[in-house]
């Protein structure tokens, strides 16, 4: 694992690439894929079991990234672990790409399931989680949803599923940024206390500031700890982090934008990264 500082500076790294490869196209999935860059960090920075160079391992941790929209953010986390070439991030949603707007496994090394659909990721985690109980094996499934996502009722069928199946090996998170496509997410349909809802199904759950390094650390290490049902983590973020224009825009989900827009928010980014790495 790397130490806070390491984890901090790769956290700002992901996300001033994330910023260069969407302002790069112009437009794009830019406050969703911002919202979760410290998990990101933290998750590829040694908390989960991987081999770049062996995308397929059969033994690896899986990470399924329900709000598939936020691929630019997972896009540059993988370049920059040595999946594939960093150039290869300027391509994105372009003709021919191998980085589509959606994350997709068929076309990028290191992404371990195609999602887009929301909702469809709760189930396709819960598959590999159960499977490599069936099979006696002690690796990880990490799973990503979006607030908004949790509108489907797909996520609600899995929730009742993966504490009575007690699959303790399957680690999930809420990015609950409350923003969702076209407005706020207790506008367009309220879901309560999201910490009291995923207890009442048989989670263990905890809610954090989820742009805290150590926060995020803490959690999911205590997640592991816990025998018997899966993990819920709420991530208490703020959608677009670390981008002045998607910050003051509501609301940010996908977002059209001219260079001379998007510039400054890169270089206050850039920024930022170099102050982290000098502190």
């Amino acid at each position: 694992m790397k130490t806070n500082k390491e984890l901090r500076v790769f956290a700002e790294e992901i996300r001033v690439e994330t910023l260069k490869e969407i302002g790069h196209l112009g437009f794009g999935h830019i406050g969703g894929a911002l919202s979760i860059v410290e998990l990101l960090s933290v998750l590829y920075g040694g908390e989960m079991r991987i081999d770049p160079k062996n995308p397929d391992w059969d033994d690896r941790d899986r990470l399924v990234v329900s709000k598939g929209h936020s691929g630019p953010s997972v896009y540059a986390t993988l370049a920059l672990c040595g999946y594939f070439p960093k150039e290869m991030l300027l391509t994105l949603n372009q003709g021919g790409t191998h980085l589509p707007s959606h994350c997709d496994r068929t076309k990028t090394p290191g992404i371990d399931m195609t999602t887009g659909s929301l909702g469809q990721g709760m189930s396709t985690a819960i598959g590999l989680a159960l499977a490599s109980k069936i099979k006696k094996k002690d690796n990880y499934t990490y799973l990503i949803l979006g607030d908004g996502e949790c509108d489907e009722g797909q996520v609600w069928e899995g929730a009742a599923f993966a504490p009575h199946f007690k699959l303790d090996n399957l680690i999930a998170f809420v990015d609950l940024n409350k923003q969702q496509l076209d407005g706020a997410c207790d506008d367009i349909l309220y879901m309560g206390d999201m910490v009291d809802k995923w207890t009442a199904f048989g989670w263990n759950t905890v809610k954090i500031n989820g742009h805290d390094i150590e926060a995020i650390k803490e959690a999911i290490a205590n997640a592991k700890k816990v025998k018997g049902k899966p993990s819920m983590i709420i991530l208490d973020t703020v959608k677009g982090k670390g981008c002045e224009l998607a910050e003051q825009t509501f609301p940010c989900h996908h977002m059209k934008f001219k260079p001379e827009q998007i510039a400054p928010s890169i270089e206050k980014a850039e920024a930022v990264l170099e102050a982290v790495k000098k502190a």
